[in-house]
């Protein structure tokens, strides 16, 4: 069997797998994923697994920006990972993911998150548990009454040549709000989004929200705001369905203001998708992450990571006035990690819980208070792909 990227000609036998993996692709979807595919595959971003001329697996690389205590590093969001029924059991799906590993190296992406449908492949390739996928129900009574607020916020409508401010509202709120998790798509793929025809899209100068019809209740894709005027504003929009729809089912951060904001709030109902990370270049991806100004760190890491090796051995960490830095030790050797517990610490799995899993062993015990204040933040996404 061989690797290789995927051409236009592959797609057919690839959504053909997609079918065998994951079950029947609704028919109007077809179009829209073929569409993104061949936006992907001249950038690289696909490959496939052959058995001669017949595809066995396929997994493609989306572009991504994702934000770590409020600053973003360049993510490869692994998605569509199939191998063919009768092709399990035989290591193709990690020979399929060593691949995706180093071409995500090669697209110069610092990190790489996929949504898992089973653990231990992933796991094996370096990937290791790090955040959620948070969908909120929320009652439409409470989110109507939420107040106007004591500002006026001017709303209006939002389309595919908006999506330069919905990128910059973006950068301006995770920034602001320190967010570790969520993700930013490259502008294509929001220009896609910010037209399809089902979504009501609002947008005021620090926030908008995407949100639709599903039956009788809302769904919402998307809700930031970077004040609590905005937030008001545009969660009593949605609201106003109420009088027709009495849930709204919300992708949003498990402590997201609004929880805050709702005059009643006794008990929410919460569905959580997890997700995996996984660090590909861990001294661009300390450099490139934000710590908390009034953390200083300065400590040995030993990371062994078999799949790349320039990830591997005893590390300097560096943490002072928001910075990290991650430079080779001559001597020395702090708590040992793999390269997948280096990642779930990355996302602020604290260093106790490393431990207690086996994950992290040697090392001052006593010292890991101060990398659990260094990485802090329990890391969300709002976006599943």
């Amino acid at each position: 069997m061989d690797i290789r990227d995927l051409t236009a000609d592959d797609l057919d036998a690839v959504l053909d797998n997609r079918k065998r993996s994951f079950g029947p692709v609704p028919q109007g979807d077809v179009e829209s994923w073929r569409e993104g595919m061949l936006a992907q595959i001249p950038q690289g971003r696909c490959l496939g697994v052959f058995d001669g001329p017949r595809l066995v697996a396929s997994a493609r690389i989306g572009d991504f920006r994702q934000w770590w205590h409020g600053r973003p590093v360049s993510m490869g969001g692994v998605g569509g990972v199939a191998v063919m029924p009768e092709e399990r059991g035989r290591g193709v799906g990690g020979m399929l993911m060593r691949a995706v590993i180093e071409r995500c190296a090669e697209l110069g992406h610092s990190t790489s998150v996929l949504f898992p449908a089973t653990t231990p492949v992933y796991r094996a390739a370096g990937y290791e548990h790090a955040g959620g996928h948070y969908v909120a129900t929320l009652q439409s009574e409470a989110l109507r009454t939420l107040g106007a607020p004591r500002e006026p916020v001017k709303l209006r409508r939002l389309g595919p040549d908006d999506a330069p401010e919905v990128m910059a509202i973006l950068d301006r709120a995770y920034a602001a709000g320190r967010a570790s998790g969520p993700v930013c798509w490259n502008e294509q793929v929001w220009r896609h989004w910010l037209g399809e025809e089902d979504d009501l899209i609002y947008g005021a100068e620090d926030g908008f929200v995407i949100y639709r019809w599903a039956g009788d209740d809302i769904d919402v894709d998307n809700l930031v705001a970077g004040s609590e005027a905005t937030a008001r504003a545009l969660w009593s929009l949605v609201g106003t369905a109420s009088s027709v729809a009495k849930s709204v089912r919300a992708c949003i951060a498990p402590d997201d203001p609004v929880l805050w904001m709702l005059r009643e709030r006794s008990r929410e109902d919460w569905r959580h998708i997890r997700w995996m990370l996984r660090l590909i270049d861990a001294p661009a991806a300390v450099a490139g992450r934000g710590f908390p100004a009034s953390v200083a760190l300065d400590t040995l890491l030993t990371v062994d990571d078999p799949q790349r090796p320039a990830n591997s051995g005893t590390w300097r960490l560096r943490v002072e006035g928001g910075e990290g830095a991650l430079t080779r030790a001559a001597s020395g050797e702090g708590p040992r990690l793999s390269i997948g517990a280096l990642s779930a610490l990355f996302a602020g799995v604290p260093a106790v819980v490393l431990r207690r899993s086996g994950l992290m062993t040697g090392g001052d015990p006593s010292a890991d208070e101060a990398l659990e204040s260094a990485f802090a933040g329990a890391a969300y996404m709002v976006d599943y792909f």
